[in-house]
Parts: structure tokens; C-alpha cells; sequence
């Protein structure tokens, strides 16, 4: 079995070898830290979306129930409004009656 013995060049070499190493560790480290944070402002991002569809959901809930009830408001108007024509056509035929029997009294 021989022994190697390193020469000044060889130690020169590995240790230049093993600050390449370390310099890629730590920009790995880095990558992984942006990474992280690029996750967390997604995440975060998402979650501020996630609450602005539920608060326009919420807003569309409310002007549906607004517009429900405004349609069931013309719908009471329009029912009012076909018994008022009624009453009024009847009142009308009364009128045009009572006319008609004063035009026969006087002839």
C-alpha cells in the first residue's frame, strides 16, 4: 500500500475545490430562501384573492336579494295597478250608464 503524500498544488486544488463548493452551498441557501419567500407572497396573494371573491360573492349575494325584491315590488305595482285599471273601467261603465239613462229621461 502506497502512501500519497499531497503535494502543494494538490491542497492548492482541493481547498480551491472546497470554496467552489461552499460558494455553491450558499447560493443554493439563497435560492432556497428567495424560493421561500416567493412561496409565502404567493400564498399571501392567493389569500388576498381568496377575500376579495368571497367579498364580491357576498356583494353579488346582496344586490341579488336587492334586485328579488325589487322585482317583487314592480310585480306587487303592476297587480295594484291592473285592480286599479279594473275599479276605474267599472266606474267608467257606471258613468256611462248613468249618462246614457239621463239622455233617455230627457228625451
Amino acid at each position: 500500500m502506497a502512501v500519497e503524500r499531497w503535494t502543494d498544488e494538490m491542497l492548492d486544488e482541493f481547498a480551491s475545490s472546497v470554496s467552489e463548493m461552499r460558494n455553491s452551498v450558499s447560493e443554493l441557501q439563497n435560492s432556497v430562501s428567495e424560493m421561500r419567500n416567493s412561496i409565502i407572497e404567493l400564498r399571501d396573494g392567493v389569500d388576498g384573492l381568496r377575500i376579495t371573491a368571497q367579498a364580491l360573492l357576498q356583494v353579488a349575494a346582496q344586490n341579488q336579494q336587492k334586485m328579488d325584491l325589487f322585482e317583487q315590488e314592480i310585480e306587487l305595482i303592476r297587480r295594484r295597478q291592473a285592480e286599479n285599471d279594473e275599479r276605474f273601467n267599472v266606474l267608467l261603465e257606471e258613468v256611462r250608464y248613468l249618462i246614457r239613462g239621463n239622455e233617455t229621461d230627457r228625451n
